[in-house]
């Protein structure tokens, strides 16, 4: 049985996905079924227990091919927009609704019963989450279950941002949380997957999927002259955006933070951290 990335592979040594027979071991192989993400953001665990490690968060309407639900209320699967496996919380997903029309737009948004900012929200909803609206009732966009959410900050799926390190950009000041997507919490390769995403371009989770996914390599990291908006400069474990020819973009643990920094400094202080240097520059 051939290898395969345990992150993007839904097999264990006792349940494995349909698809992967005679290519994994496993004591049984199942099908799934396709379930839809209900709350706001759900997370991605590597086991199935509240305090495991967070590897990821899937937003508000994105689907995930779920193979076991536990007893204690978690569900194994393996994300559609990405490929991720892991536990999710089986309260936080339910059969596939209306399909998804629009994404938040804004870092953040709130979710209203009701087309009235007088109302008690229902839920604060993070950008790059889905919904499916159904139409307008004066500033607000009401959903296909019937709550609200201002127009203003919900866009088609059809109409993509055009600068994805703009919208990176408005993460600055958000905590670091590994694992993290959201303004709640976020990290280096989250940023750059929810940024992307927003413009319509899909990207691997992990910096090591992303680095070996995404762009062109610009040049050797010694040789690297003329840095670019968007570039993106990678290290083993990290990766940030950059801005213009000097200042990048990044969440980082250093800061605890989304940054803003001259990017010689990024370099010398992970170089101080005996984490090395660039292992490449990749331009999209």
């Amino acid at each position: 049985m051939r290898s395969l990335d345990p992150r993007l592979t839904p097999a264990r040594p006792d349940l494995a996905a349909r698809h992967l027979e005679g290519q994994v071991a496993a004591e049984r192989f199942v099908d799934g079924l396709w379930r839809e993400v209900v709350d706001p953001q759900a997370p991605v665990r590597k086991a199935p227990a509240p305090d495991a490690m967070l590897e990821t968060e899937a937003l508000l309407g994105e689907r995930v091919r779920v193979y076991e639900t536990t007893d204690e209320g978690f569900a194994w699967g393996q994300l559609e927009v990405d490929g991720y496996v892991g536990y999710l919380p089986a309260n936080a997903l339910a059969a596939p609704g209306s399909a998804p029309t629009h994404r938040v737009c804004a870092l953040r948004t709130l979710l209203f019963p009701g087309p009235s900012i007088y109302l008690t929200p229902l839920a604060g909803l993070p950008l790059g989450a889905r919904l499916a609206i159904l139409r307008t009732d004066g500033p607000f966009a009401v959903t296909a279950s019937g709550s609200c959410v201002p127009e203003k900050h919900v866009a088609p799926l059809d109409r993509p941002e055009s600068d994805f390190v703009a919208v990176a950009e408005r993460f600055v000041g958000v905590p670091y949380l590994w694992g993290g997507k959201t303004s709640l919490g976020i990290d280096c390769s989250g940023l750059v997957q929810v940024a992307l995403a927003a413009c319509g371009i899909a990207a691997p989770r992990d910096t090591d999927l992303q680095e070996a996914a995404l762009g062109t390599a610009v040049a050797p990291p010694g040789e690297w002259r003329e840095p670019r908006r968007g570039d993106l400069v990678f290290w083993h474990g990290h990766v940030a955006i950059m801005r213009d020819a000097r200042s990048a973009v990044h969440a980082n643990a250093f800061h605890m933070a989304v940054t803003v920094e001259p990017i010689a400094e990024v370099i010398a202080r992970i170089r101080r951290e005996s984490r090395g240097e660039p292992t490449s520059i990749r331009r999209l």
